[in-house]
């Protein structure tokens, strides 16, 4: 008589002792499994394990990235980073397994909805000087991640308008007006899901043979977004990382590069915009360069969290473009 058991590699005809499920993208690294979400889904757990520390998941929720301001424009925030690893390998300083209090997720045989942020709107037709827009939270169970902070405008006298999981980057608003940046890591939780926004400082002139004015950075998971100075623009705060084997390392490619070897990088802040000379650099995680003068900011890579660069003048083509949408992630012992 069949009982319907799928056997893998278990003797005597037992059934797998370890969790079952299915939703998202699967791929495998060795005796694990990873769900990889880059849109909302379902992640359906259909049988446990047996023994209660296997149904402890890993997982990387990281919201989705800001886009930045206009006219003189601060980059946007990167999404908020949040992670729970045992992959083997360099994980996150961010990392909170064995952090206390920690966030461990113990799954049951239930479905489980998965929310994943999209990238702040960006800029595309004229507009005055604004406001980028924020990015969107990503969910899994408890743990939520929020949208980047988005990054000022050169019409935003005020910091207020760019919090997040990552701080979106202040605005130039005129000689001896400094400004500052975003305040990252809101809501709050720890270990911190990202950094604070550039500031600006009071030093932008009207020089010749150029305005040297351009604004802050938006912050990225492992940095803070570059503060501004006279002819210098804030570049986007680093983000941060997982382990290769987290989706193994011969899975599409997830994330960016990054100083840390074999690892995958996500959730970097957008650059300061210019409105002369080069705007601030794109930092590794996804995040996008700053546009300069007439030129449109570059968008934040897909599903890695990152935030979108200021632009230069609020001129027409002068626009920000869009951040990076969020991604989910889900990793378990399934054999």
């Amino acid at each position: 008589m069949s009982f319907g058991y799928k056997v893998l590699g278990f003797g005597g005809g037992a059934p797998n002792p370890y969790i079952k499920a299915t939703g998202g993208t699967t791929v495998t690294c060795g005796s694990y499994k990873t769900h990889i979400f880059t849109g909302a889904g379902t992640f359906t757990v259909g049988g446990t394990a047996v023994c209660a520390a296997d149904n402890v998941v890993d997982y990387l929720v990281v919201g989705g990235g800001a886009s930045g301001g206009i006219g003189r424009g601060g980059g946007g925030g990167a999404g908020g980073f949040r992670v729970f690893s045992t992959a083997p390998g360099s994980n996150s300083p961010l990392n909170n397994s064995g952090a206390s209090p920690n966030t461990e997720v113990t799954v049951t045989a239930t479905a489980y909805p998965i929310a994943v942020g999209g990238g702040g709107a960006g800029s595309t037709v004229p507009a005055p000087a604004a406001c980028g827009t924020a990015g969107s939270v990503s969910t899994f169970d408890t743990v939520t991640s929020a949208g980047g902070g988005k990054g000022a405008g050169g019409s935003s006298p005020t910091g207020a308008c760019n919090d997040g999981g990552s701080g979106g980057g202040a605005a130039y608003f005129g000689p001896g007006s400094p400004m500052g940046g975003g305040t990252g890591n809101t809501p709050p939780v720890s270990p911190v899901q990202g950094q604070d926004g550039g500031e600006t400082t009071a030093t932008g002139t009207h020089a010749s043979p150029a305005p040297q004015r351009g604004g802050g950075a938006g912050g990225g998971a492992g940095g803070a977004g570059g503060a501004t100075s006279n002819g210098s623009w804030g570049q986007g705060g680093i983000g941060s990382y997982i382990a290769d084997s987290f989706v193994g390392p011969t899975a599409p490619s997830y994330g960016t590069a990054g100083p840390v070897g074999s690892t995958r990088y996500f959730a970097g802040g957008g650059g300061g915009g210019a409105q002369c000379g080069a705007g601030g650099a794109a930092p590794d995680g996804g995040g996008g360069s700053a546009g300069k003068g007439t030129a449109t900011s570059a968008c934040g890579t897909v599903n890695t969290g990152g935030g979108t660069g200021g632009s230069g003048e609020a001129n027409p083509g002068a626009g920000a473009g869009t951040g990076g949408s969020g991604v989910v992630m889900i990793r378990y012992q399934f054999q």
